[in-house]
């Protein structure tokens, strides 16, 4: 009967230890899973394609979003499981998991505006559209005209020319005009790198006429290796007091991004018509990279007055009289370019 009562209360002392355990552990799992405190910073989450739910609740252990791994997996197999979507979630530290369920449920939250080279700051909005809300663009609009009465450069009443090349994330807490000092602070490294300031002078022309003159660059030679010779062009076209006659200003004046430009575009009244009037434009026409605002700064030396395409891999060729420019042009039209 002893051993009998001694078995009895060794297993009862077993249960009570088990059920201990399991209310600890149930506690833990509650703890995880509703963590104590109110949620942290936002961080990005990225998915890629094939990426398993264990994959997952890792990143966002590491992310700091979730405080176990592991929790989060039994939750999922216990609870069910979202379908998550490649892309990139902004998601609260320290959150709940129904919140962190909730966010994956609903599919990426994070969007991109790839702003490149030759992009004018209206297909920006575009793509800031695209990735927001057709009101957070026209925000974005409104803010970048406001902020070009700030700017150093003394812009045109626009911004245009004066926002960096890069990638930008568009993020639930992201508002218009964060977006936009981004761009700004991107376009304000890309100057310092090449040594381009408000105080830049280059042949006469001031910081600013030297910002249009690049995008002209950007836009004409397309090419990084085309570009310090055509920057040339223009100011010889400058000091020689004509027309600089460049096809992507009228192309700018119609809305138009490249193609080939008609006589009749060529007569297209507008200020930005480099055709009909003198000198240049009177803003940029498009987004700069390092390459054009280096070759406005350091132009080489050269007599050409005349460029044009006469090889698809982008080779151009530049002359200082109009018989050799009708000369490459034939060499063109032999390589079929138009």
């Amino acid at each position: 009967m002893r051993r009998l009562l001694a078995r009895l209360g060794a297993l009862g002392l077993t249960g009570a230890l088990l059920g201990l355990l399991l209310l600890a552990g149930a506690g833990w799992f509650y703890l995880q899973a509703n963590p104590l405190g109110s949620p942290g910073r936002a961080v990005i989450v990225s998915v890629k394609y094939g990426d398993s739910l264990s994959r997952i609740a890792d990143e966002l252990s590491a992310a700091g979003v979730i405080h176990s791994s592991l929790a989060f997996r039994a939750d999922l197999a216990v609870f069910g499981a979202p379908t998550v979507l490649p892309g990139s979630y902004e998601i609260a530290q320290n959150s709940s998991f129904g919140a962190v369920k909730s966010v994956l449920g609903a599919g990426p939250n994070v969007q991109v505006v790839d702003v490149v080279p030759g992009l004018t700051l209206h297909e920006v909005a575009l793509q800031v559209a695209a990735a927001s809300t057709p009101q957070f663009a026209e925000s974005f609009l409104a803010e970048a005209s406001a902020a070009a009465a700030t700017s150093p450069y003394r812009p045109a009443a626009s911004l245009e020319g004066l926002i960096g090349p890069g990638t930008y994330l568009i993020t639930p807490s992201s508002t218009p005009g964060g977006l936009l000092a981004r761009m700004r602070a991107s376009f304000a490294e890309l100057a310092q790198r090449v040594g381009f300031s408000p105080t830049s002078t280059v042949q006469g022309l001031s910081a600013y006429q030297l910002l249009i003159a690049a995008s002209i660059v950007q836009k004409e030679g397309y090419y990084p290796a085309n570009m310090p010779k055509v920057a040339r062009v223009i100011y010889n076209r400058l000091a020689r007091g004509g027309p600089l006659q460049m096809d992507a200003t009228v192309l700018y004046a119609l809305g138009r991004d490249g193609g080939l430009v008609s006589p009749a575009m060529l007569k297209t009244v507008s200020p930005y018509n480099t055709y009909l009037t003198a000198g240049l434009t009177p803003t940029p026409i498009c987004t700069v990279s390092s390459e054009a605002l280096s070759a406005v700064l350091h132009a080489p030396p050269g007599p050409w007055l005349y460029f044009t395409l006469v090889d698809k891999n982008g080779t151009m060729a530049f002359s200082s009289t109009f018989a050799q420019q009708l000369a490459n042009e034939r060499l063109a039209a032999s390589r079929g370019i138009k």
